[in-house]
């Protein structure tokens, strides 16, 4: 049987990644940019048409042999109408994408939440396949989210639901880009990572991870992660407090859905084992949220860095 191929993109905080996908979920050829924060909305999508227009002609795809383009982004999207109505963290507003990528590429367009394409893919092809209720958690510049509840993706009224990074944690916490204080997101984001290393950096001039940020040339997870599994106690201090947060928002998730599986997808989950074991440890001293209740088995995504494309991809399939 011939395989469909659809391109997925995944815009991201920083970078917007795309590739050819299979039916089967085998990504082909890939193509990346970063995203230039000087630029509008709109010029930002201008370029992303002009790296599509070039992709396809390289490699030679057209109406008869591509479905289309999927789109996953971050931010609050109106699925029906082709909008992003808005996107913390791209500070995007109510920007036509679907409109003017359809005529600037000449494919049909759809889009969706990044996150809730995240879940799709991991529902169609990797780690939640075989389950019919679980939650996805993806940690990057935000905290994404998508539920499968009974084989279906929870979209909530309209599509603007399943908005789990903006749980409250602590009140009047932590500043987040949604407006309010004390989000799981500005806790467990890769942003949240970031501002508490450079500031345990600050105090402590002698912390290996002045070492790590020199070596990776900026600051990202990779800093204090690395840095912690090599023993640097202030480095372990940052890592075991973002654990600790990560692991308060599993347990809330766990009380109100009680699914069989969490997946951590994004950045921030390539730490694998170090991170799981320490999210695990606390959500077991805890119960995973009710004592007596199915316990809820945590797991790094499987599809990994190609988890978004993936997903984007698969809302032709």
């Amino acid at each position: 049987m011939k395989k469909e191929i659809a391109i997925g993109v995944d815009i991201g905080g920083t970078s917007i990644k795309g590739a050819a996908v299979t039916s089967e979920g085998e990504v082909l050829d890939v193509f990346a940019f970063d995203v230039d924060k000087e630029k509008n909305q709109e010029e930002i999508i201008y370029q992303l048409i002009d790296e599509i227009k070039k992709y396809t002609a390289i490699h030679g795809y057209n109406k008869e042999n591509l479905l289309g383009i999927g789109v996953g982004i971050p931010g609050t999207i109106d699925t029906v109408n082709g909008e992003v109505i808005y996107s913390n963290n791209l500070r995007w507003n109510h920007l036509p994408i679907r409109k003017m990528m359809e005529e600037g590429t000449g494919f049909e367009v759809r889009i969706i939440n990044d996150a809730k394409a995240a879940t799709l893919a991991e529902n169609k092809f990797g780690a939640g396949k075989k389950h019919k209720d679980f939650v996805l958690i993806t940690l990057g510049t935000g905290v994404g989210s998508g539920i499968i509840t009974n084989n279906k993706l929870l979209t909530g009224n309209k599509g603007y639901g399943a908005e789990l990074g903006h749980i409250m944690l602590r009140l009047d916490g932590e500043p987040c880009t949604c407006g309010r204080s004390g989000c799981f997101e500005a806790y467990a984001s890769a942003t949240a990572l970031n501002r508490d290393t450079k500031r345990m950096m600050n105090q402590h001039q002698d912390s290996l991870m002045w070492k790590k940020l020199e070596e990776y040339g900026c600051l990202s997870a990779k800093v204090a992660f690395d840095a912690a599994k090599e023993g640097d106690k202030y480095a372990l201090e940052v890592v075991d407090n973002y654990c600790m947060y990560l692991a308060e928002g599993l347990l809330d998730i766990c009380n109100a859905f009680r699914p069989e599986v969490i997946v951590l997808s994004g950045g921030i989950a390539k730490a694998g084992d170090f991170l799981l074991s320490k999210v695990v440890k606390h959500c077991e001293k805890y119960h995973y949220g009710y004592d007596g209740l199915p316990k809820v088995e945590i797991k790094i995504s499987e599809l990994g860095y190609d988890t978004g494309k993936i997903g984007a991809a698969a809302l032709f399939f």
